[in-house]
């Protein structure tokens, strides 16, 4: 069930008994793969929550978050970061080019990038503001033609080409078809890592975050398993 506002006090208390369940699921995760916790960023995706969601997951430590869409992301976060300058904000929506200096002025790390007129336009961005910004190429590894991301083939020319941009290719990410098995998709994005030398593997949702974590996850994207399930058709595509 998704957080309710009319019970401030008991709304905090849910989420943060949420974010311990969920880190310590992350740390049993961990162990078991012979990881470290440390290993593995928690990203807490906070597209649609109301103000009290996001106020009580703050309230109860977390720093690190996840937004799809720039416009939202400003309004949410504009404030809050203000007094609280140790937020991390990730980018892990599609964007399009000409969002990409609004982009690069609020997140500190653009999960997305998937084309080359993007990456021409986040370097673009990047020289006039004068502020770079880290970034992951987003793989469609299940060459969904309804989903972003450069299919697996493209993945290394990309890589190449973001980095003769001057940018600073972190690592990859990719969401997995929803009805196929999600680890063939993290091994083959984990492949295409290591080839290319890249160490930030952003995999793995709610649904399947420790199966990400035992192929290799540097960061997971949450939200549902925080907040609740949401409501609206984009919702399963990200946490």
């Amino acid at each position: 069930m998704p957080l309710s506002s009319s019970d401030p006090e008991s709304a905090s208390s849910a989420v943060a008994d949420r974010l311990a369940a969920v880190r310590q699921a992350m740390a049993e995760a961990c162990r078991a793969a012979g990881r470290p916790p440390e290993a593995v960023a928690l990203t807490a995706v906070t597209k649609t929550q109301s103000p009290e969601a996001v106020d009580a997951i703050l309230g109860a430590g977390q720093r690190v978050f996840g937004e799809n869409r720039v416009q939202e992301a400003q309004a949410r976060w504009s404030e809050r970061r203000a007094t609280l300058p140790d937020i991390e904000l990730r980018l892990i929506g599609p964007l399009q080019t000409n969002k990409a200096a609004d982009a690069v002025a609020l997140f500190d790390l653009i999960e997305t990038l998937d084309r080359p007129r993007l990456a021409e336009a986040l370097a673009s961005a990047t020289d006039k503001a004068g502020r770079g910004v880290r970034v992951l190429v987003q793989v469609n590894t299940g060459a969904e033609p309804q989903k972003a991301g450069v299919l697996p083939q493209d993945a290394d020319a990309l890589v190449a080409q973001a980095r003769a941009l001057g940018l600073t290719v972190e690592g990859l990410m990719c969401i997995p078809p929803a009805d196929e098995a999600p680890g063939m998709h993290f091994a083959l994005l984990r492949k295409i890592a290591a080839r290319n030398g890249l160490a930030a593997l952003s995999m793995g949702m709610s649904g399947d975050f420790e199966t990400a974590i035992r192929f290799g996850a540097t960061q997971v994207r949450v939200g549902s398993a925080l907040f609740g399930e949401r409501k609206g058709p984009d919702a399963p595509s990200m946490s």
